[in-house]
């Protein structure tokens, strides 16, 4: 029997760990998913379990190849930011992942900033704002001055997408989109590593920077294979729209944050762009893409418990709710239009209907400055929205109505991530060309949705 060829990615997040196989027309072909118990570290905080996540790769491997129904011929991996793997000349993890929300000492932040430059212009020159441990060089910086045995034991610092790849090929590699992801490492002016990653020496425990698109054939179980160095998830799932879209766009990638992409915007960041959660991501080609993130999903997810709770109604019904400029018409008139929707009083909506509205009425208007953030000073003529809030009537709409010179698109794909994970190495594995159904597109027009 032919054995079908296919590419396979480690899509690793906080939550869930899947594996998924894709033919040469990036069809969905094997999906598995798992879930592993975290792990305390020496401060007794939650982190990711490094052993079980290791075992798992070489599990699912194994029972793959043992399947003898695919030809695995390349593999690749997408992973959370802001983690380090601390390994030791034997490519043994000498410390927990540790959380990249774990509360970054004090003195030693004070220390580092007084040393190079100040908050805000180490931030302007790393387009990182000031995130902590989820700044992942300061990371390293603390393992150097709290942990000096460990420290002088690793050999390499690896982030957690060039760490998984380094358990197939043996071999440490640094990536663009893991080093350029709010790690404070990378002078976005230069486009090269911060002079205080030189001064401290961190250089000699970071990894050779690789291209996002090279890949190292391996041996493993038997089967041979290209392998690639991994991917930042967030920059991996912009690579589809980068090869389905030549002109400009926006891509507002929603969930528990709502993150606006401009990957044709390489102005440098401003304070206040800084001030305002922007930030600057590198794409799986080196470039600079701006971004703005707003907490909306998580505001949401929120606010409808608060609505259902109020109106004695099920939460579920809000995530279909279609879209009603009647309703939208009303409360212009009828409700202040200049209060947040945690400060509102839910007395003041006759039903859960209207103050389902109005919530998404509040969060666009956010949802418009973010957006904004990354659309100045460029030719961008389209927004398209994947995630959750794409699938939502109201604020699809409402979106279309808050850029009426835009156009914006509702975009589904299933598993972007994953999908360009393995599209970074498409030239490698795929003879085939690039497909171009990879993304479905549903038009939201402005003439159907009351200005905002």
């Amino acid at each position: 029997m032919e054995l079908k060829p296919v590419i396979a990615i480690f899509d690793v997040g906080k939550t869930n760990k899947k594996l998924f196989l894709f033919d040469e027309q990036y069809k969905l072909v094997y999906e598995k998913s798992a879930r592993f118990t975290e792990i305390l570290d020496e401060d007794g905080e939650l982190g990711e379990n490094l052993e079980s996540l290791r075992r798992s790769v070489y599990v699912s491997l194994r029972e793959l190849i043992k399947l003898n129904k695919f030809d695995i011929r390349a593999v690749n991996f997408a992973t959370y930011g802001a983690s380090f793997v601390y390994i030791n000349s034997k490519g043994r993890p000498l410390t927990p992942l540790y959380n990249y929300l774990k509360v970054y000492p004090e003195k030693l932040h004070q220390t580092f900033y007084a040393n190079y430059g100040g908050e805000e212009a180490f931030s302007l020159t790393t387009a990182s704002p000031i995130l902590g441990s989820l700044n992942s060089g300061l990371q390293l910086y603390r393992l150097k001055y709290e942990q000096p045995e460990v420290y002088a034991q690793t050999k390499f610092a690896l982030h957690l997408p060039q760490y998984l790849s380094y358990l197939l090929t043996n071999q440490a590699y640094a990536d663009k989109t893991s080093i350029g992801c709010h790690t404070g490492l990378w002078d976005f002016k230069k486009q090269a590593y911060h002079y205080w990653v030189k001064e401290e020496n961190l250089t000699e425990k970071l990894a050779p920077i690789i291209s996002s698109e090279e890949v190292i054939t391996t041996r493993f179980n038997g089967a041979t294979f290209k392998v690639g160095t991994g991917l930042h998830d967030s920059s991996a799932a912009l690579i589809p729209y980068l090869i389905s879209f030549t002109e400009p766009f926006v891509l507002l990638s929603t969930g528990t944050w709502c993150i606006s992409f401009n990957p044709f915007n390489h102005l440098p960041l401003t304070i206040q762009e800084l001030k305002a959660d922007c930030l600057n991501y590198l794409q799986y080609k080196g470039m600079p893409v701006k971004a703005s993130r707003l907490f909306a999903g998580y505001e949401h997810e929120q606010q409808v418990k608060r609505i259902s709770l109020h109106f004695s109604d099920d939460s579920l019904k809000y995530r279909t709710m279609e879209f009603d400029p009647q309703v939208v018409s009303r409360l212009k008139l009828e409700v202040d239009q200049f209060v947040s929707f945690s400060e509102r009083n839910l007395t003041v909506f006759s039903n859960g209907q209207m103050a389902y509205h109005q919530l998404m009425i509040d969060i666009i208007k956010q949802q418009k400055i973010a957006t904004n953030l990354v659309l100045d000073g460029t030719n961008v003529k389209r927004i398209f929205v994947d995630g959750g809030f794409s699938k939502n009537s109201i604020f699809m709409h409402l979106l279309a109505a808050a850029f009426p010179d835009l156009e914006v698109f509702a975009a589904s794909m299933a598993q972007a991530t994953a999908v360009g994970t393995a599209l970074a190495i498409h030239q490698s594995w795929n003879s085939k060309p690039f497909p171009h159904d990879l993304i479905e597109l549903k038009y939201y027009s402005v003439k159907e949705s009351p200005n905002v």
